[in-house]
């Protein structure tokens, strides 16, 4: 007999904090509590990545300029991320998490799904998980920090009820009161569907997610393409069959990239290209940690023209210097205009390399120069590790400015390096 529950029986709660990079500041600094501050990014540039509830109920949004924030809240407070702080109360929260089920899956610094089907048993029911949950944050990590909940029978649902009843709320979303709520959200509620996709969806008529519920496979193939199509179908249709991925255990990793936002928009064409060649030896360096290759490069370039492509080459690659070149090709694609500066302005970087290997399924290097290249790179990449990043650097790079962001990743990293223990 088979005694799996099915899908409409489980318990999966969605934990959200309620503006956690700035609710971590007034948490540390009492000084800051009650009033109205923005984190700002770590790399210079005035950009608002996190507000507090303060900020937000007097109309300020994340993210946000902060001279857009001083026109509206003139008494503003700005204060920089500090991103190992919250990372220590996102290892203290996980710990809490790991007491009430094994299946705690990491979504974000901020957020995680936990499954509770098999073990709501053990402490009353799911009600009482959470109230404890909640109790022991506040005894344990602070009083200023709160998070929201959400309670459902798969992961789609319960991330939309964490949003529901912000801050410190808990909504359970059931078979029985889906559609009521499907009917009154709006579109971008619902994890997966951005402006973008909201703007295609009002054009075919579909403006909230119970029309997108009735709405026919075939016209959403039609109008975003298989894949997404059928992505959409789902959504509307609230079923969402993925389980929840215990955070300690290995997943596969399909791509590796890099996203940098410049200090200050730039029209140097060599200033840009250095910035791209760092990006390029950051996700060389992920690669060779993670011991993989990848065949597929994708580069973005956002500032007043968007560009963005990939390449696909027939061998994988893992340095930096690979990388760059399969970038430089698609930059030198979109025909930059030498004489019209307005149209080269950059601000914002991305790239990425996907279509990953096992570096150990691949062919060896068959000639020498490969062989000796390899050496090199593992040769750098213990000096750089041993003593630093940027140690030894490409001459293009000599008097390049040091990338100042947190990188992608960067908490990944943090999990590989910490080696956190999965729950008994």
């Amino acid at each position: 007999m088979n005694h799996e529950p099915s899908t409409m029986d489980k318990v999966i709660l969605h934990i959200d904090f309620d503006s956690y990079f700035a609710s971590c500041e007034q948490q540390f600094n009492p000084k800051l509590r009650d009033k109205p501050i923005g984190v700002t990014a770590t790399n210079g540039r005035t950009c608002i990545i996190a507000a507090s509830r303060e900020a937000k109920k007097r109309g300020i949004k994340s993210p946000s300029r902060t001279w857009e924030a001083i026109k509206t809240v003139p008494d503003m407070i700005f204060v920089p991320a500090h991103f190992e702080r919250y990372w220590e109360i996102t290892q203290k929260f996980l710990d809490i998490c790991k007491d009430y089920s094994p299946f705690v899956e990491l979504f974000s610094l901020d957020e995680v799904f936990i499954d509770v089907t098999p073990t709501q048993h053990l402490f009353i029911d799911k009600y009482e998980i959470v109230r404890q949950i909640k109790k022991r944050i506040k005894n344990e990590i602070g009083e200023y920090i709160t998070v929201s909940v959400g309670i459902s029978y798969n992961k789609l649902l319960a991330k939309l009820g964490s949003g529901l009843n912000k801050p410190n709320g808990l909504t359970e979303i059931t078979p029985d009161n889906v559609w009521d709520i499907y009917s009154k959200i709006e579109m971008t509620k619902l994890c997966g569907i951005g402006e973008r996709i909201k703007r295609r969806l009002n054009k075919i008529g579909v403006y909230t997610p119970l029309e997108l519920r009735d709405v026919p496979l075939k016209i959403l193939i039609k109008e975003f393409k298989d894949v997404e199509g059928h992505f959409l179908k789902n959504l509307g249709q609230a079923q969402d069959y993925s389980p929840v991925i215990p955070y300690y255990l290995e997943t596969e990793t399909k791509s590796v990239g890099r996203n940098y936002c410049i200090p200050r928009n730039t029209y140097d064409q060599r200033l840009i290209l250095q910035h791209i060649y760092e990006l390029c030896e950051e996700i060389s360096l992920k690669l060779r940690r993670l011991n993989k290759k990848g065949r597929t490069v994708g580069l973005y370039l956002g500032g007043n023209r968007s560009c963005h492509g990939r390449k696909t080459v027939v061998n994988h690659i893992d340095s930096g210097e690979d990388i760059f070149r399969l970038c430089k090709t698609l930059y030198d694609q979109w025909n930059w205009d030498k004489t019209d500066t307005d149209q080269q302005m950059v601000r914002q970087i991305s790239i990425w390399v996907e279509n990953l290997e096992e570096s150990k399924n691949l062919t060896l290097p068959l000639f020498n120069s490969e062989v000796k290249r390899d050496k090199i790179l593992e040769t750098v990449d213990k000096i750089n590790e041993k003593f630093g990043d940027h140690t030894i650097r490409k001459g293009f790079l000599l008097y390049a400015p040091n990338l100042k962001t947190v990188p992608n990743g960067y908490m990944a990293d943090k999990y590989e390096r910490s080696k956190l223990s999965a729950p008994l």
